[in-house]
């Protein structure tokens, strides 16, 4: 397991548990959120790794181009 920090975008702040494949994180994720009752796709990826208290740590930053279109929120973006 790791830690998946997404430090940017429409989930801004999120943190998710996942899962190693082979030893290895994803150098780039997906993740699907309903935004205003609409499934929406946002990619991600990865900045850099750390170790936080012998777990690894990998933050995220949002791929706009890439991702579904949203409409940030005032406190958002």
């Amino acid at each position: 397991m790791y830690t998946a920090e997404f430090t940017d975008g429409p989930l801004a702040g999120q943190v998710d548990n996942r899962v190693l494949i082979s030893g290895e994180h994803d150098p780039r994720v997906s993740m699907l959120a309903a935004v205003e009752g609409v499934e929406t796709l946002f990619w991600y990826d990865e900045v850099d790794t750390r170790d936080v208290q012998g777990r690894l740590h990998v933050r995220y930053r949002f791929d706009a181009g890439e991702s579904d279109p949203y409409l940030p929120t005032r406190e958002g973006e």
